[in-house]
This record gives C-alpha cells, sequence and structure tokens, in this order.
C-alpha cells in the first residue's frame, strides 16, 4: 500500500482533521505502543500500520476498505 493510500484511507474514516489527531495521537498496542505517525516515521510498512488502524478501529472502518 502506498504512503498517499493510506492517508486517503485514513481521512476517509475518520475524516481530515480527525485522522491526523488519531495518527499523532492515539497509541496503539498493535504497533507496540506507537502512533500511526511515530510507526510510519521509523519506517513500519503501511499496510502493517493500515492493518493496526483495523484492528483498533474495526467498528469504524468499512468492509470495503479493509
Amino acid at each position: 500500500m502506498r504512503l498517499t493510500d493510506f492517508w486517503e484511507r485514513l481521512e476517509q474514516v475518520f475524516g481530515p482533521a480527525y485522522a491526523t489527531s488519531i495518527a499523532a495521537d492515539q497509541v496503539l498496542s498493535e504497533l507496540g505502543g506507537r502512533t500511526v505517525t511515530q510507526a510510519l516515521a521509523e519506517g513500519e510498512e503501511t499496510v502493517v500500520v493500515w492493518r493496526a488502524v483495523v484492528a483498533a478501529y474495526p467498528d469504524r472502518v468499512p468492509t470495503r476498505l479493509r
């Protein structure tokens, strides 16, 4: 998954402003206690980060975006 695709999906699910907040502020256990922003900055694959978002917010992410 390309980084631009990742951000587009995150914004579709949470809206542009909230997506930025989720990425910067929400620590996900699936990412080893890192935020989305930290995980991406440390070189984590976008697909791994996206799967962590889906696992953390299963009710928010529509099936078509999983």
